[in-house]
């Protein structure tokens, strides 16, 4: 019985940890504001992606209130501002706020409160800092003011893609309480099994297991997401872009999981013959 038990748990414990781990990385990654700013921040330094969206933010800047004769001085001067954005001072500050602004349009509740910021319908890149920072440029440069919006939104991804960043939000924070599960199950497995060193390699089989399945799942789940075209070249780029930093990242789990099955069961194979040796003697 003792025997059925601590193999139940050892099991239950894996099934626990297969859904826990996922669930905890999307939580910290992807739900999580700060988790998701640093895994996205490096695309800011994409030289491709930088001037793919410097040109697209500096495009939305309304000149529509710049007198005519003063077209041809304007126009040269958002060239300028696209060419030149990803060097100004500003722009790393920016591209950290137009991470921020773009999450909270995805994540923040339908509920929001008045003078918070809406939710979207679609997945969005707010690039209002952006274009701020490039109408600033303009303004330096040509002496006319220029006002830009507080919000200019590109779409990155479809309407039922949102849906899934609701229901990540609802149901990734649950991974820690299954983790808690996991951890509970694989202590009773222990307390009940006749040869404890058989728990550390069943527990271990299964973490290198869960290492396999969640590499596959990984890149199951990526070509899933490259597959949908947004129809917009910038937010194809940045599709592109957070979804290989986002496979990277949590490859790092996966090889992590994979090194800690690996040490469990090493252990628990010499603890078996260890204890082995010990009860030969008694013979």
């Amino acid at each position: 019985m003792r025997t059925f038990v601590s193999a139940f748990a050892t099991l239950l414990a894996t099934v626990l940890a297969a859904v826990a781990v996922p669930a905890i990385w999307l939580d910290r990654n992807i739900v999580q504001e700060q988790g998701f700013v640093e895994l996205a921040s490096p695309l800011g330094r994409n030289s491709e992606f930088q001037q793919g969206l410097a040109t697209a933010a500096v495009g939305t800047i309304d000149t529509s209130a710049v007198p005519g004769f003063l077209a041809d001085l304007v126009r040269p001067a958002l060239e300028d501002a696209a060419a030149s954005m990803t060097g100004l001072p500003g722009y790393p500050a920016a591209w950290e706020e137009t991470l921020r602004k773009s999450h909270r349009l995805s994540f923040t509740a339908p509920q929001a409160e008045a003078g918070e910021t809406a939710p979207a319908s679609t997945l969005t890149l707010d690039v209002a800092p952006l274009v701020r920072l490039g109408a600033e440029e303009i303004s330096r440069t040509t002496r006319l003011p220029l006002d830009p919006p507080d919000q200019t939104l590109i779409d990155v991804g479809q309407p039922e893609q949102k849906e899934w960043t609701e229901r990540l939000a609802a149901y990734a924070p649950a991974g820690y309480l299954l983790a808690g599960g996991a951890a509970v199950a694989l202590l009773l497995a222990v307390v009940a099994a006749r040869r404890r060193w058989t728990v550390l390699v069943g527990a271990g089989l299964g973490a290198l297991v869960l290492a396999a399945v969640w590499t596959v799942g990984s890149q199951l789940g990526s070509s899933a997401v490259l597959a949908a075209d947004t129809g917009n070249d910038v937010a194809n780029m940045f599709r592109d872009g957070f979804v290989a930093a986002a496979a990277a990242d949590f490859q790092d789990w996966t090889l992590a999981s994979a090194i800690t099955g690996g040490v469990l069961v090493l252990v628990g194979v010499v603890a078996g013959l260890i204890s082995r040796k010990r009860v030969r003697p008694t013979r």
